[in-house]
């Protein structure tokens, strides 16, 4: 864990980019350093900006009960974003911004060593795989060099469209089955480019 906070350490002083002078204060992210599966969300929003935590609020509740409904504590995961603070009004980082954090997730994910990276939305996938159609590889594992990579809808599209929901509990069974049985992961032929452009962020 010392490690992590050394990270969060870093991060609350960083000054990389615009964001730092809009924060309220930085959102490294929570939960076990050694976690099998961490989340990867794409920014923290009002709530997360407020209280430095990520995932809280309605969308982090529903996070919360997906995550019992395989019976597995929030505690015991990892949760984070590509970027740690807060985007003014909520908009999609920008190249600079992501650029400016890209280390603090590398570091992230060294540190940790999960299983599973679960990427919640299409923002959070394309950081991972971005010549790659999110929608037609959601609930699909895919490898990219060790890692294992699922991504799911972000928990507040379920909030504003329920039937989603149903689709999130499916995916996240789909967790509960991998950590007891990994299968061979899904390669999907046009992630092959990407796989080597991205591979010196991850190995």
């Amino acid at each position: 864990m010392q490690e992590l906070n050394e990270i969060a350490s870093q991060i609350s002083t960083c000054t990389a980019c615009i964001l730092s002078k809009t924060r309220t204060q930085t959102v490294p992210g929570s939960g076990d350093a050694k976690a099998e599966i961490m989340f990867v969300g794409e920014a923290p929003g009002f709530n997360e900006d407020q209280q430095g935590i990520p995932f809280v609020g309605r969308a982090g509740n529903l996070l919360s009960e997906l995550l019992s409904s395989i019976e597995v504590n929030r505690e015991s995961v990892y949760i984070t974003n590509i970027i740690k603070c807060r985007p003014p009004e909520n908009r999609d980082p920008n190249k600079e911004e992501v650029d400016a954090c890209k280390n603090f997730l590398k570091m992230q994910i060294t540190q940790i060593n999960p299983k599973i990276i679960v990427t919640l939305g299409r923002h959070a996938f394309s950081y991972f795989f971005p010549d790659m159609d999110a929608r037609s590889a959601r609930g699909k594992f895919t490898s990219l060099g060790k890692l294992n990579v699922l991504p799911i809808y972000h928990p507040a599209a379920a909030l504003y469209n329920p039937k989603l929901k149903v689709v999130l509990q499916q995916d996240f069974q789909r967790i509960s089955a991998f950590l007891k049985n990994p299968p061979k992961q899904e390669q999907f032929t046009e992630t092959a480019s990407n796989i080597t452009k991205q591979l010196n962020l991850f190995e």
